[in-house]
């Protein structure tokens, strides 16, 4: 029997408590979008985050995530918008999504026998990235993450912090070390920027490319007009 995680295992999602719920929404539709089965956990803190920055309510159990998926965030200053999603799409999403408690260590994805295609923690805070990094397995985030780490499967954290402490460049050196992926949310400029979604996509983007997810979220550099630049 292969043991070997496929594009045919399902993939796991966190969402922590740091800046950026923005982009956690974008990357669980896209990636119900193309197909892909979704292991999400989510933590207290991610529930604030939601409620702050998007109005969204999610419930006291995090389990609204019909709210998540349903969501359409607008650009306040071009109106440029997600293309609303339809009652049968979000249903549709829904059958792909499994919801884990965050304090449950019995999932499936707590135990490296659960074959998964990765995971990523999008955005990744601080504490939960020093929790990964010291594998302190505090909650279940943290748990799934050592799993992928030592069955080396891709693990990929996208932090969302500005300035950073030294220490979290320490745990952030340590877990590139360890093999993860860090990503941090710092969208680029040379895709032909015209609102605030564009600048999401980026993000979002370059996380499934490293999924190898097929998407056209941005403009490829090979893609873009010349810029002019002298050899």
């Amino acid at each position: 029997m292969n043991t070997n995680p496929t594009s045919e295992h399902p993939l796991v999602l966190a969402i922590t408590g740091a800046s950026g719920a923005v982009y956690a929404v974008r990357l669980l539709q896209c990636l119900c979008i193309g197909n892909i089965q979704v292991h999400l956990v989510m933590s207290p803190s991610a529930a604030t985050v939601f409620q702050q920055e998007l109005n969204l309510d999610i419930g006291p159990n995090r389990n609204n995530i019909e709210s998540l998926l349903a969501y359409c965030w607008p650009d306040p200053l071009t109106q440029d918008q997600w293309k609303p999603r339809s009652t049968d799409q979000v249903r549709s999403d829904l059958s792909l999504v499994t919801l884990h408690d965050y304090r449950d260590y019995m999932t499936p994805i707590a135990s490296g026998s659960f074959l998964t295609r990765g995971m990523v923690i999008c955005p990744c805070s601080g504490a939960t990235l020093s929790g990964v990094v010291h594998a302190a397995g505090n909650n279940l985030i943290q748990r799934a993450a050592d799993v992928h780490l030592k069955e080396h499967r891709k693990l990929i954290l996208v932090p969302r912090e500005t300035p950073m402490s030294v220490f979290q460049l320490e745990n952030m050196h340590r877990a590139a070390q360890a093999g993860a992926i860090v990503l941090p949310a710092m969208p680029g400029w040379y895709h032909g920027v015209q609102s605030l979604v564009d600048l999401i996509d980026f993000v979002v983007s370059r996380i499934l490319d490293h999924l190898q997810v097929p998407n056209k979220l941005m403009k490829r550099w090979s893609e873009t007009p010349d810029l002019g630049f002298d050899e």
